[in-house]
C-alpha cells in the first residue's frame, strides 16, 4: 500500500501514513469544510491497511492544536478501528500529545482513552513550539 503524506493546510492536519513501517501521525488543526472529502479516503485506506495486518507493532501519534465537532467523529472512528486492529493481537500504541497548557486538549485525550479496552494510549504534555 502507498504512503500517504499531506501537507498541512490552512484548515486541515498534516497528516503522514507510514504503511510500510506501521508509524502514522496526524499533527496540527482540523478543521476541514468537508470533512468527510477530506478523510474519505484515508480512512478507507487506513479500514483495508488494519483489516489485513497481524501480530503487527503499530504506532500512531496525535499531535492536535484545534479540532472540530466533525473532526472529533472520525477520531472516534478511527480510534474504534485502532482498538479493534488491537483486540486480534496486534500492538497499537497511540500517543496523544498536547500543549502543557492546552487543558481542553488534554481533557479530549483522556475521553478517547476510556473508550479503548486494548489498544495502549499515552497521554503526553509538551512544550510550546
Amino acid at each position: 500500500m502507498d504512503n500517504i503524506f499531506i501537507k498541512q493546510g490552512t484548515r486541515s492536519p498534516e497528516i503522514t501514513f507510514d504503511f510500510n513501517q506501521n508509524v502514522f501521525e496526524i499533527k496540527g488543526e482540523s478543521y476541514p469544510e468537508d470533512v468527510n472529502e477530506f478523510y474519505g479516503e484515508i480512512m478507507d485506506k487506513l479500514e483495508k491497511y488494519l483489516s489485513d495486518i497481524c501480530d503487527a507493532s503499530i504506532k500512531f501519534l496525535f499531535e492536535f492544536i484545534y479540532f472540530n465537532s466533525s473532526t472529533a467523529k472520525i477520531l472516534m472512528t478511527l480510534f474504534e478501528l485502532l482498538d479493534e486492529a488491537a483486540s486480534k493481537g496486534n500492538t497499537i500504541e497511540i500517543t496523544w500529545r498536547y500543549e502543557r497548557d492546552d487543558d481542553n486538549m488534554q481533557e479530549l485525550g483522556e475521553e478517547f482513552s476510556e473508550e479503548l479496552k486494548h489498544a495502549s494510549f499515552n497521554l503526553e504534555p509538551m512544550d510550546e513550539v
